[in-house]
């Protein structure tokens, strides 16, 4: 995938921005707080397997937030809104972060679309006694360090140049941010009592070495969703399907084809 030019879709009055792309089974992919762009890597590799369907959050993206959008739990109906209006059904969902969180919040939700949930280093839930890194209180190179195990990917990132707008909108990501997560911080407390829910094969993919949220989060993940898997990928942070992104696709395709839904 060498272009990242996502299509316009509205749902209701609300309208965003979608990235489609790939042949195969659909996989709607949910972006983390870095934004949708961040994640293009990725769904360069999983387009190669999957058709993938990335949205940008309403008010990401340097897009203005809706009047609606107060919590996360209110982009999960958006998004089954969406489902339901693109007349998608068979789906591989797919959230990292922030998007893990949403795609949880969904299945708890409404299962009928979905042939499977994959969490990636989600935010949503809190582990009592695990220390974890308050992202608002870190500077934005501390946050990316914060994020890769393997400090040359950090370097890269940090050794991009980026424009003005780029700036902007990443100012901009980080306020609607902290508007859906400040309190309480990166979690909702009426959640993890709910994971029962979900009915679907779910995978939890986690870095062991995740600063940010540690990999008994992952293990916390997997405990609470009925028969779910955990994969975790040694020399990894917070961004698996950024510093691991063969190790991560192969671990979704894998799962994916053991559901019997395949790409």
């Amino acid at each position: 995938m060498t272009d990242f030019n996502p299509s316009l879709a509205r749902v209701g009055t609300t309208e965003l921005r979608v990235l489609r792309v790939g042949t195969g089974a659909p996989l709607l992919f949910l972006h983390g707080a870095g934004g949708l762009a961040e994640s293009a890597p990725a769904l360069a590799a999983l387009s190669e397997h999957f058709t993938c369907i990335a949205p940008e959050h309403p008010g990401f993206g340097g897009s203005r937030p809706p009047e609606w959008l107060d919590r996360v739990s209110d982009l999960a109906n958006f998004y089954l809104d969406f489902i339901k209006q693109e007349g998608l059904s068979g789906i591989h969902l797919v959230g990292h972060d922030l998007g893990g969180w949403i795609a949880a919040e969904m299945a708890v939700r409404n299962t009928s679309a979905l042939a499977s949930l994959t969490l990636i280093s989600a935010q949503g839930i809190h582990v009592r006694d695990v220390p974890t890194v308050d992202v608002f209180l870190r500077t934005d190179e501390d946050l990316v360090r914060d994020t890769y195990y393997d400090a040359a990917c950090a370097d890269a990132v940090l050794s991009r140049d980026r424009t003005d707008e780029e700036l902007n909108i990443a100012i901009t990501d980080k306020e609607v941010t902290a508007r859906l997560t400040w309190q309480p911080r990166g979690h909702d407390p009426q959640l993890m009592k709910w994971l029962q829910r979900i009915d679907v094969p779910t995978l939890v993919v986690w870095g062991k070495n995740d600063r940010i949220l540690p990999v008994s989060y992952g293990t916390s993940w997997q405990d609470r969703i009925p028969g779910a898997s955990l994969k975790t990928l040694p020399n990894c942070g917070h961004a698996p399907h950024l510093e691991q992104t063969a190790a991560t696709v192969a671990a979704i395709t894998r799962f994916t084809a053991s559901t019997g839904s395949t790409a």
